[in-house]
């Protein structure tokens, strides 16, 4: 698997360097459809320079904001067609939500008919509107949000129907109680043995839960912070995904939090005598 995450830097001009330093094979995108072309192809340059493969444009915007929900699908369309003609493999987003209390929050109607409806065919228009021949639409899971399971994610690619949809693995989003945390491994094998096929970039973070409080409290953090086994999760990873597949660290602001996490898949791959 490809190791890697996003670079923290300010601008491009520090890029390459802590590119290399980060070590990353495999990183998010760090221009948008709307970063200017000639910079776009700069961070290209450096890019295949040091044969780093990018891994996923993401959108993280809401398509169903009552102000901003059309603009919002309109840029995911931009994205995706930006993530074809470079022939990166995955556009990434949620699904959104009706809620009024931010882009990606729980709310009432996340799980109703009429939302799944609209979900689907939202997933469509976009899909639909660039008609990719290399990059995939795909949706994050949420713990919250369409789809909260493997399960959930299978009936949605049934549902939405196109070929150019697939599977944003995001393990850690999907482990949203008591019964998939304290059998997590076993969760997380499951995730990738039923979406195994249609996985075009993971995420990696850990799992974290107060067994002290009665009323569940999930946290996600950083590998090695939480209570997850990389030793097997790394296998599981090793055992579903190709040499070449892109595995991500997220949710670190400082380049030195990202060297921590690399440094401890790192060791549990040595442990697990699993090339990165």
């Amino acid at each position: 698997m490809r190791l890697g995450g996003t670079v923290c830097c300010r601008d491009i001009s520090e890029f390459e360097e802590k590119l290399i330093a980060s070590r990353f094979r495999a990183i998010t995108a760090p221009f948008t459809c709307e970063t200017p072309r000639e910079e776009i192809d700069r961070y290209l340059e450096i890019i295949r320079k040091h044969d780093i493969l990018i891994a996923e444009v993401g959108v993280w915007r809401n398509p169903f904001d009552r102000e901003n929900g059309r603009a919002n699908l309109e840029y995911a369309v931009r994205q995706l067609k930006l993530a074809d003609e470079l022939k990166i493999p995955c556009c990434v987003n949620i699904v959104g939500t009706e809620s009024s209390e931010g882009w990606d929050a729980a709310d009432r109607s996340n799980f109703t008919e009429e939302m799944y409806e609209r979900i689907v065919a939202s997933i469509r228009e976009i899909i639909d509107g660039v008609q990719p021949k290399s990059a995939f639409y795909c949706i994050e899971p949420m713990p919250w949000m369409i789809p909260d399971g493997p399960d959930e994610y299978l009936q949605l690619i049934r549902d939405v129907d196109r070929p150019q949809f697939a599977v944003h693995m995001d393990f850690v989003n999907m482990i949203n109680c008591p019964r998939r945390y304290l059998a997590a491994e076993s969760f997380i094998e499951e995730c990738f043995r039923k979406l195994g096929p249609w996985i075009r970039s993971t995420h990696m973070k850990d799992s974290r839960m107060d067994p002290r409080q009665l009323t569940t409290i999930l946290n996600e953090c950083s590998p090695g912070e939480g209570t997850l086994d990389f030793v097997k999760v790394l296998q599981i990873l090793d055992r579903y995904l190709d040499a070449e597949a892109p595995v991500l660290l997220e949710h670190m602001s400082t380049f030195e939090e990202y060297r921590k996490a690399y440094d401890y898949v790192a060791g549990k791959a040595g442990e697990a005598h699993i090339r990165i």
